[in-house]
């Protein structure tokens, strides 16, 4: 019997995983938050250790799991299909996903159909946000699109994304600019993995 392949180590969460299944389309998200968390946690982009950035400030959370799409990066590409930005924010491409049954675990990697996005800027950077549903997800699996969506959530995450970095007492410095389908959110993850080989490399 062959041998299942294995990593001796623990690849990095960003650079070690691969974008997906079939990228554009079907890509792997790798979540840091859960809709239970008060706290803003990322990746530490040297470690790949989940870092605590910070707790929110408002009483807002995610309404869905947020995360990103390894092997993505917000560069020159991904900003230029954002018509205010200046620039990528240098990030890998933050994706959310929904799911019908609780996922309150972070530090996870699922599977994930693209089916739109949520355009905005943080200080000017294109800081895009993917929408997507959980892969064989029992009530939302068949989705491919924004518009199958419920248009309340959609407000909600959009709600989450204009005030979730809002600081008492300082300017807002994001800014949702577009929502857009699944077309558009396909070419930006592409320009993401584009982005993505340009700065590392080309690592498949």
């Amino acid at each position: 019997m062959d041998s299942i392949p294995f990593y001796s180590w623990r690849p990095h969460p960003w650079h070690g995983l691969s974008a997906g299944p079939a990228p554009p389309e079907l890509v792997h998200a790798y979540i840091e938050i859960t809709p239970y968390d008060f706290i803003k946690y990322e990746v530490d982009k040297v470690t790949g250790y989940l870092l605590v950035d910070r707790p929110q400030q408002t009483s807002s959370q995610p309404p869905t799991l947020y995360g990103f799409i390894p092997r993505t990066y917000c560069g020159d590409r991904v900003a230029r299909l954002c018509q205010h930005a200046k620039e990528g924010d240098g990030d890998p491409l933050d994706i959310c996903v929904v799911s019908e049954r609780p996922i309150e675990r972070a530090e996870i990697l699922l599977n994930a159909r693209v089916v739109g996005g949520i355009g905005t800027t943080d200080g000017g950077k294109a800081d895009d946000k993917i929408v997507a549903v959980l892969e064989n997800d029992n009530f939302w699996g068949k989705v491919t699109d924004l518009s199958e969506l419920p248009p309340r959530l959609i407000e909600r995450l959009e709600h989450y994304f204009s005030t979730y970095k809002l600081v008492p007492g300082q300017d807002r410095k994001v800014s949702v600019e577009a929502v857009y389908h699944a077309e558009a959110a396909q070419r930006i993850v592409t320009a993401a993995i584009r982005d993505y080989e340009e700065v590392y490399g080309d690592q498949s």
